[in-house]
């Protein structure tokens, strides 16, 4: 005669492990992380080895503080890592040491562990640590370098949003006249280390959704509202505004939406609840780049939707079954 066992749900388990998912993320985001330090050259590289280093450090330290045990195996499960790689590519490639330090303290332990640490934290850590770095040091987070390959002398220059936001219709003209569709696509335009190549973070993200790690309902509704939201502006004055294929290849969209909205802790459950999710991402992100202060808008809008995700998971569960 068998044992009876009576389990609380979930019953049926996708066998994957906290540790194989987060390296599988740091993975997907090694060739663009590799391809922004070629094109940028050893700054890049520099702003990368300081924000795993500090971000590892700040996470030790907060673990030991809440006296928890098996501090190394926690520290090097891959979460500390995989916020570390998205705060190096919301950086300029040329952020001095002590602005990378800074933005890993407030990703790690203000944002993470302030909260409980990994699975409590409502807000994306790298995103937090972005944004505050934006408001706090405006001077040093706009220093925009053109990637001009390993090795090349350094050069500071706009974005092709920072153009459009301070010079409107005359900066979408030299927009178009410097840079092609293509340009933007494999990186060719300054900003920050996670723009210089959609094409590889295209790839990175594919591989996720091959191994079950993201799913296509939230970037997908992003990239698809952005594009229609700002397209109907276009075409309305396509000399005030700028194509939707602009938007969606220039800034932070493709790195915002397959890899910083898609955060299983700060996303919505249901499948309901993520095209809600990216729908209004996509919308906020179009309003803050068109009328807004600020050029980019997807940091803005992907932390306000995550303090809206409670509520979303509440009007879009699932019913239980029976009733």
């Amino acid at each position: 005669m068998r044992e009876l066992i009576l389990t609380s749900a979930p019953h049926v388990r996708s066998g994957s492990q906290l540790k194989n998912i987060m390296y599988d993320v740091a993975l997907a985001l090694l060739p663009a992380t590799v391809w922004s330090v070629y094109k940028f050259g050893m700054p890049a590289l520099n702003v990368t080895l300081i924000a795993i280093a500090s971000g590892l450090a700040f996470e030790a330290i907060a673990l030991y503080m809440q006296r928890k045990k098996d501090i190394v195996a926690i520290t090097f499960d891959g979460s500390a890592i995989v916020t570390a790689l998205l705060l190096a590519l919301n950086l300029p490639s040329n952020s001095p040491a002590w602005l990378v330090i800074t933005g890993s303290f407030v990703a790690i332990i203000i944002t993470k562990h302030t909260f409980g640490g990994l699975g409590y934290n409502i807000f994306n850590p790298a995103l937090v640590a972005r944004v505050f770095l934006l408001i706090s040091f405006p001077v040093q987070m706009t220093k925009w370098v053109a990637p001009n390959g390993f090795g090349a002398d350094a050069q500071t220059a706009a974005t092709p949003l920072d153009l459009i936001k301070t010079e409107g219709a005359a900066g979408i003209e030299k927009i178009t006249s410097q840079y092609t569709n293509l340009d933007f696509f494999l990186g060719n335009t300054p900003g920050s280390m996670g723009e210089v190549s959609g094409a590889l973070l295209l790839l990175g993200a594919l591989y996720l959704m091959i191994r079950k790690v993201i799913t296509w309902e939230i970037p997908i509704t992003i990239m698809a509202t952005l594009f229609a939201f700002t397209g109907i502006f276009y075409l309305v004055n396509d000399a005030e505004y700028a194509s939707p294929v602009l938007h969606i290849l220039s800034g932070g969209a493709i790195l915002g939406a397959f890899f910083m909205a898609t955060d299983m802790v700060t996303s919505p459950m249901t499948r309901k609840g993520m095209i809600i999710f990216g729908v209004s991402i996509g919308i906020i992100t179009g309003l803050i780049r068109l009328f807004g202060g600020y050029p980019e808008g997807i940091s803005f809008a992907i932390i306000i939707m995550n303090a809206l995700v409670p509520i979303i998971d509440k009007y879009t569960k699932v019913k239980k079954f029976g009733t």
